[in-house]
């Protein structure tokens, strides 16, 4: 089954908030986080499945996906490969203190971020900020001057959020993985720690052991490197961080 179209809502708007859509079969977790996210001025809606989450994306509009990875029926994690393969609407995974191969899979399909179970409402509410803030910061700006940064023949195209390959075919990136390449590439020939990246790219949201930011380096190498396990642009620099070598110009 193919996810429906999913539109985007315009939280740029002062008459309209942020809808979240919650994908979460444990009744109890639904209330608490619909009670407490709507209490932060969001719109909610609750769903505890794929086929209701299907039914709603066909006629309403979303800014981010809460999707639980343990679901009757189809799981979180086909879910998310199907969401992802139909639209960047931002996704956070929930998933449990012992799925940390699920965790690391989520990631790698494109969820932007994970919170574990048991978790604070807090933490999550600080997450979907983040998430939704970085969109924002990332969406063209009607004022500001287009630019691209160009790089071994590649290009990204930091207005309209395209990256190219430099035959001139567009290559499709999830939100974060651009968020990752743009940061690196600004910050071409200098070495950049974890953490670094983290508040470059999302926020400091993430717990110190956070392996998402391994991750997107991962899927970027698969993408852009020749061969990824010897990678030419994107350095690992032990107990440093990651260094992005090669000459980035501004156009």
């Amino acid at each position: 089954m193919r996810v429906p179209e999913i539109h985007r809502c315009t939280t740029g708007s002062a008459s309209s908030s942020p809808h979240v859509l919650v994908v979460e079969d444990d009744v109890e977790i639904g209330a608490l986080v619909d009670r407490y996210l709507r209490s932060n001025g969001y719109r909610v809606s609750v769903v505890v499945d794929g086929g209701a989450m299907d039914r709603l994306l066909a006629h309403a509009a979303v800014d981010l996906i809460v999707l639980d990875l343990m679901l009757p029926g189809e799981d979180g994690l086909s879910l998310c490969r199907r969401l992802r393969a139909a639209s960047h609407v931002p996704i956070i995974i929930l998933t449990a203190r012992d799925e940390d191969v699920d965790r690391i899979i989520g990631l790698e399909m494109g969820a932007d971020d994970y919170i574990t179970k048991p978790f604070n409402p807090r933490e999550l509410l600080a997450r979907i900020k983040a998430v939704l803030r970085r969109g924002t910061r990332s969406e063209p700006s009607v004022a500001g001057a287009p630019y691209r940064l160009a790089f071994a023949g590649w290009q990204l195209d930091c207005s309209l959020r395209q990256l190219s390959d430099p035959n001139g075919t567009r290559v499709s990136v999830t939100r974060a993985e651009f968020d990752l390449l743009r940061a690196l590439c600004e910050h071409a020939g200098r070495v950049l720690t974890r953490d670094q990246l983290i508040d470059l790219t999302q926020g400091r949201v993430t717990g110190p052991f956070d392996r998402s930011i391994d991750v997107l380096v991962s899927r970027l190498r698969q993408k852009i490197e020749r061969n990824s396990r010897d990678p030419e642009f994107i350095q690992t620099i032990r107990s440093g961080g990651y260094l992005f070598t090669a000459k980035v110009e501004r156009q």
